[in-house]
């Protein structure tokens, strides 16, 4: 009996007498591996969104290789009567200025092994070095290289000190590109520390295809680890290169260029003043001393100015004649001849004759872009007489504002380029670096109407008006008819194998990027080229 007594009181294994603590480590042990696994299943989900993002809609960042993205909705050709409001253009306030805000979400990373550094030190004015910088990460794409944020060019005849970081929005720039290429500051401590080692430096040769740098410069950065390009302008062929490359020069050009927050404001308050007053016209009155030095054009001037122009270009020292800038590759030069190949800029007198002909009533708003006109007011009188409502930023803006860009023409011209991007008309006088990029953005937002004029045919025109040998009315006809498809107009570049310096620059018409609907309507055209 007492052992039934004892058998009855053995408790079953599950009761808290008998396994209490065995029960607690059981059910602790379940909830660990129940948090676990809902970290792990979490952690996959996030990555697996990451992946996922850059199919997000056309509205999303990643969708610039796509073409315009978010561009394209401000749709619409270009006209003279054509709104210039940048909240009707949808995302042509992007396109001149980036994404507003950062990405809540950073693009993934595209993640490989890099083959070395790549250096690069700007030559020229802004939008040279603009369209330089395109070229340079698409390079590094091309190559799997790491690019160091690139130099500016701070030789020049401009002297400007300004950084990277002084024009362009640097996060940006590093941050919108990182799923294509990673961009590092600054090169790492081993490579700037080591005294024993200089960077192997070298220009590009000019206009080069993908073979000469798979061919020619990845060798090199292989063997030396970091490359630097101390030349960068025209680097790379308009054409002959894959569409996703093509793609991601436009991608850098009205996307990862985003400029400083200071500028954007600034240029933003210009834009505003000017649409409050109406549709207006930029002319890019190319008529500064360096312009006309360089180029030897001194049609129009007095023989003071002449004089100024020649001993900007060269000097006497020792009785020995030198050039005050060696780089520039012409010499010698007879400015008329110049003249009638159309190699020079409109002078101010002749740019008036030609806005009056185009049919610009005398009351449009003319924002001219452009740094201090050579002559002054006295080469300025005609076209003000013609045209009164001419207006500038330094007539815009009040002294404090422009103090902190003073003598910081890269700057200066940075603000010029958003207000040509938004004008109703944009008019350049030479065919120079500004006048092709902003061409090249102006297609890109919409084919807004930029008149490229044909310099060499206008001076043949022009000269035959003031010599008698035609009116007011034939001049003006021949003048109209002679631009009629100079607008603007969606067009294919014209290719010339083997001679890229005459045929037409990727950035004026990056036919590639302006959609697909664009590129079947110009197929469908016959064109002269």
């Amino acid at each position: 009996m007492a052992d039934e007594a004892r058998a009855r009181k053995v408790l079953p294994p599950g009761s808290m007498a008998y396994g209490g603590s065995w029960w607690w480590r059981t059910a602790t042990r379940t909830w660990i591996l129940r948090l676990g696994s809902s970290i792990l299943i979490w952690t996959v989900l996030m990555q697996l969104a990451s992946v996922w993002h850059p199919r997000l809609p056309k509205s999303s960042s990643a969708a610039c290789f796509d073409g315009r993205g978010a561009a394209a909705s401000g749709g619409g050709g270009s006209g003279l009567n054509a709104s210039t409001n940048l909240s009707v253009l949808g995302g042509e306030e992007h396109a001149l200025s980036g994404t507003r805000s950062a990405p809540r979400v950073l693009l993934p990373r595209r993640l490989y092994r890099s083959n070395g550094y790549l250096r690069v030190s700007c030559n020229g004015g802004l939008n040279q070095m603009r369209a330089a910088i395109c070229d340079m990460v698409s390079i590094a794409r091309f190559l799997n290289l790491t690019l160091v944020v690139p130099e500016l060019d701070k030789t020049s005849f401009w002297a400007d000190r300004s950084d990277f970081g002084d024009i362009f929005d640097v996060d940006h720039f590093i941050n919108s590109l990182r799923d294509e290429v990673k961009i590092v500051r600054a090169l790492p401590k081993k490579f700037s520390t080591n005294i024993h080692t200089e960077v192997f430096s070298m220009p590009p040769v000019s206009w080069s295809g993908l073979k000469y740098y798979l061919k020619e410069i990845l060798p090199l950065i292989r063997k030396h680890k970091v490359v630097h390009f101390n030349r960068t302008d025209a680097r790379l062929a308009n054409n002959g290169l894959p569409l996703r490359l093509q793609k991601l020069r436009c991608r850098v050009n009205y996307k990862a260029l985003r400029f400083t927050p200071a500028i954007e404001a600034l240029g933003n308050k210009l834009i505003s003043i000017l649409q409050r007053n109406g549709f207006f016209v930029v002319l890019h009155l190319r008529y500064e001393m360096d312009m006309l030095s360089f180029s030897g054009c001194t049609h129009g001037c007095s023989a003071e100015e002449t004089e100024v122009l020649t001993r900007m270009r060269s000097f006497t020292y020792l009785w020995i004649s030198r050039y005050a800038y060696p780089w520039w590759k012409e010499k010698e030069i007879i400015s008329e001849k110049k003249r009638s190949e159309g190699l020079c800029p409109l002078t101010p007198e002749e740019t008036t004759l030609v806005l009056r002909a185009l049919g610009f009533a005398s009351d449009t708003l003319i924002y001219i872009a452009s740094g201090e006109i050579f002559g002054g007011d006295r080469r300025m009188a005609s076209l003000r007489a013609s045209y009164p409502r001419i207006l500038s930023k330094e007539m815009l803006l009040s002294a404090e504002e422009l103090r902190s860009f003073q003598n910081h023409s890269t700057q200066m011209a940075a603000l010029d380029y958003m207000v040509s991007v938004a004008s109703g008309v944009f008019v350049p006088t030479f065919d120079g670096n500004m006048a092709k990029v902003v061409e090249g953005h102006r297609r890109y937002s919409g084919f807004r109407e930029t008149i490229a004029l044909d310099r060499k045919e206008l001076v043949k025109l022009l000269d035959l008006l003031e010599g008698g040998k035609l009116s007011w009315d034939q001049f003006s006809t021949a003048v109209r008819e002679l631009h009629k498809d100079r607008m603007g107009q969606p067009t294919l570049r014209k290719v010339l194998p083997g001679r890229p310096k005459e045929e037409d620059y990727f950035y004026s018409n990056p036919q590639e990027c302006t959609g697909p609907s664009r590129i079947r309507s110009i197929g469908s055209r016959k064109f002269d080229i």
